[in-house]
């Protein structure tokens, strides 16, 4: 799920400021521990064959960020695919993977166990 900043409803203006929220953005309930991360990744990267291995051979931990700038396709774990790109708030359900088609800076914030299986395994790719 992503949402464009211009389409987050409005929930206030005054003069100097503007408060827009999404509500019922994903579910966090049940995670213990969140990491504040972000990513830097080319064009071209895919990280679909490093995620072999792990369950269902997709990341399994949820995320909630903002696309500073780039484009990228999330694949979900039902085939469907969606387009972020830069301004979008997104939220990420587990059972994904992705691949970028510009550039992109993203800031992620994951439950830190769940995460960390994941980013421990695509090092652990890396270095094999």
């Amino acid at each position: 799920m992503h949402i464009a900043r211009s389409e987050v409803p409005e929930v206030f203006s005054a003069p100097g400021a503007v408060a827009r929220q999404v509500l019922a953005f994903g579910d966090a309930s049940g995670y213990t521990q969140m990491t504040g991360e972000y990513f830097s990744l080319e064009t071209g990267t895919d990280i679909t064959p490093l995620l072999r291995g792990l369950k269902e051979d997709l990341c399994q931990s949820p995320h909630w960020g903002y696309m500073i700038q780039g484009r990228l396709i999330m694949t979900y774990r039902d085939g469907s695919e969606e387009t972020v790109s830069a301004g979008d708030l997104f939220y990420w359900p587990p059972g994904h993977t992705l691949r970028v088609e510009e550039d992109a800076e993203i800031i992620l914030f994951s439950p830190q166990h769940e995460h960390c299986e994941t980013l421990n395994h695509l090092k652990k790719q890396l270095d094999s």
